[in-house]
């Protein structure tokens, strides 16, 4: 995301992360525009004399924000008030000039979600501290002369993109004038984090992430070595303690393995690595497929490919993950213990076939196959900007999550479908190998 959120520069938000405890209503209100709300805070024999005076800000950050900002203070006194941040990022230069302008103010920045309550006649409210702060939201929390992020909170950081290109960046193309866009933006950037005392490591955690990773948690740590948390944490009088929540994944169904392999490119773009899905033919069964650079923190460690054909009984189709992964150190070089695919809502774990390290060159080859239901395959089809997302642990080295989005895939299933409902009690299966490079 660059400019805004639907076009231009801003940063990218795709978190992979959901809160718990939150109320359904304020989750369905976070892709809308940012709005701004001037609460007291209490009660008051709650908090005393320190009882602040809040401001929610809640939504996504488009170019107009720094207006609407504008526009709500002037009709407000906000001396000394405390800007609450929940929002998932937007554009770059709305949320530089909302910064700019609540250093301004002088007014504080925290993360969380206010929460009106009335006793005794009198409303008042108090900070709900589960929130979520992503993408451009960080760098307008540096916008307050104080900063303090409850330690339920969370901060995310992710590399900026074009918002037109952001659901499947490693599909799109891109042109000088695209890269000189991006480029200038990131100066501008720069610039603003060094004016509003923040360091520079905030600026090398956020870029090094590409949009097809989860965003880039924070920890306690990096939230005050970059200036983001310059204040004691407080905590809002009558808030609740929250309670976590877990998700539990599906037990692992068992589907024969593939069979002969072919080899598999890193990921760039050539004439056998087309950008998005595209159909082909394995062994002589219909197959989709699609390539996508593995990496960590933008770090490219290796290359996978993920493959659909027809499944082992009607209404299923077989997937199937090959990686190549290049292995400097033999922490790395530990096999891939388990894969998983996210798509649709729903955990579809896969059967690792195998995972062994080559001497010559040195790298690590993983084979993983499961099943999934066509409804869900005809359901991520029919999505206009969706993707899956594939994970890979070890249980020693850190772990991959790459998502994938469905470029050429609404164009490419239908026959895929077409060619297993002619063929309902054939078993036929994507055969991979380990790639290569």
């Amino acid at each position: 995301m660059f400019r805004s959120i639907c076009g231009g520069l801003a940063l990218a938000a795709c978190s992979f992360s959901v809160l718990s405890g939150a109320p359904r209503a304020q989750e369905d209100l976070s892709t809308l525009p940012m709005r701004f709300a001037l609460h007291q805070e209490g009660p008051a024999d709650a908090c005393g004399a320190s009882c602040r005076l809040l401001i929610s800000a809640s939504g996504m950050i488009t170019a107009d924000t720094p207006h609407d900002f504008d526009a709500f203070v002037r009709g407000h006194n906000v001396r000394g008030a405390t800007v609450v941040l929940d929002s998932k990022g937007g554009s770059v230069l709305g949320a530089i000039a909302l910064g700019r302008t609540i250093r301004g103010l002088g007014l504080a920045t925290t993360v969380g979600r206010v929460r009106d309550q009335s006793g005794h006649g009198v409303r008042r409210a108090w900070v709900w501290p589960r929130a979520e702060c992503q993408s451009m939201c960080p760098f307008v929390l540096l916008g307050g002369v104080k900063r303090t992020i409850p330690s339920e909170a969370r901060v995310l950081v992710h590399q900026i993109w074009l918002g037109d290109r952001r659901d499947d960046a490693a599909a799109a193309s891109y042109s000088a004038e695209d890269l000189v866009l991006v480029q200038r933006d990131i100066g501008r950037l720069v610039q603003y984090t060094l004016e509003m005392g923040g360091g520079a490591e905030l600026l090398d955690l956020a870029l090094r992430i590409p949009p097809w990773e989860p965003m880039r948690l924070l920890s306690r740590d990096e939230l005050r070595r970059t200036h983001l948390d310059t204040g004691v944490e407080r905590v809002s009088p009558s808030a609740p303690t929250p309670v976590s929540s877990g998700v539990n994944a599906p037990a692992a169904s068992g589907v024969n393995a593939p069979a002969s392999p072919v080899s598999l490119s890193d990921g760039g773009r050539s004439e056998i690595n087309p950008l998005g899905w595209v159909m082909t033919e394995r062994s002589g069964a219909a197959t989709l497929v699609r390539r996508h650079p593995l990496t960590v923190e933008g770090d490219k460690i290796g290359a996978f490919e993920v493959a659909l054909a027809c499944g082992p009984r009607q209404g299923t189709y077989t997937v199937t993950y090959a990686e190549t992964r290049l292995s400097p150190d033999d922490r790395d070089a530990t096999a891939v213990k388990q894969v998983d695919m996210w798509i649709e809502g729903k955990t579809e774990p896969l059967d690792v076939v195998s995972s062994r390290l080559n001497a010559t060159p040195r790298q690590l080859e993983t084979l993983a196959s499961g099943a999934v239901a066509a409804d869900l395959v005809q359901s991520f089809a029919e999505a206009g900007s969706d993707s899956l997302t594939l994970r890979t642990a070890n249980g020693v080295a850190p772990g991959t999550l790459i998502r994938v989005g469905n470029t050429g895939f609404a164009q490419a299933y239908p026959q895929l479908a077409a060619a297993c409902a002619a063929h309902p009690h054939l078993e036929t299966r994507a055969e991979l190998t380990a790639p290569t490079h």
